[in-house]
This record gives structure tokens, sequence and C-alpha cells, in this order.
């Protein structure tokens, strides 16, 4: 039986944090996001579960709500204000070629990119980016490739 952590985070800067109740981390990839969210200079805001999409579910047919993980708006080196939702998604989960033979797996992989194509066009409709944030992302050691 596998354990995940997850609890409630406590931001150091609460200013930043946008919401009624505190942020709920349910992995301890999503606790890293959220303290550099909370300690980032460039992330003015931040918002934990904010945004409810609807979207069309690939296998019911029926319309659902898929809730992103994260809002952040934040300036870049330039200057410019950015506005952005992120997934916080382990890479296995969100590459085809990395799902193996998981019957479970495939059915994931399918649902997430009907949710994501969702939030695309909705974050292109409110001028924000949508991005998925994988461990490579998170936990990087300043080589990309």
């Amino acid at each position: 039986m596998k354990r995940y952590i997850n609890g409630r985070f406590n931001p150091k800067n609460p200013s930043k944090y946008i919401g009624n109740r505190s942020p709920l981390y349910r992995s301890s990839w999503e606790f890293a996001f959220m303290r550099f969210c909370d300690e980032s200079p460039s992330i003015s805001k931040w918002a934990n579960e904010a945004i409810k999409i609807p979207y069309k579910h690939p296998f019911t047919g029926k319309f659902s709500i898929y809730v992103p993980d994260f809002f952040i708006a934040y300036t870049d080196k330039a200057g410019k204000s950015h506005a952005e939702v992120v997934e916080i998604k382990p890479e296995n989960q969100t590459r085809k070629e990395k799902l193996g033979e998981s019957r479970a797996n495939k059915i994931q992989y399918v649902i997430n990119q009907a949710k994501w194509n969702s939030a695309m066009a909705w974050c292109k409709n409110k001028g924000f980016k949508f991005r998925v944030v994988n461990e490579k992302d998170l936990f990087h050691t300043g080589r990309r490739g």
C-alpha cells in the first residue's frame, strides 16, 4: 500500500495567497510547489484548487469539472506580468510513451488529455497560460534536456 503525503500548508507570506481556506497539498511535490510560490519574490499571488473548468469526459460523454492544482500570478525577468494555471503530475502520467502497459494508466492519460485540452482553451480565453509541471521541472539540477 502506497502512502501519500498530504496536509494543510501554512504560508509564510499569507498576503500572497488567494483563498479563504488553508491550501491543501496532496503530495510532496505539491508541497514543494506551494513553498516555491510562497517564497519566490517573482510570484505576487497564488491559489490552490481555486479554478473550476468544465470538460467533456472522453468515456462517458458527460460534462464534468476539472480543478487544476494552482493559479499563479508572477513577473518575469523582463518585468512583464503573467498569469498561469498549473497542474502537478508525475512525468509518467503526462507522456503517452511513458505509460507502460497498464490499462489504468492509459485510461487516466486519455482523461487527463481531455482535462488539459479544456484547460488550455479556458486559459487562452482568459489570457492565461496553462502548464503541466512534473518532477523534472520541480527538482531539476540546472540541466535541461
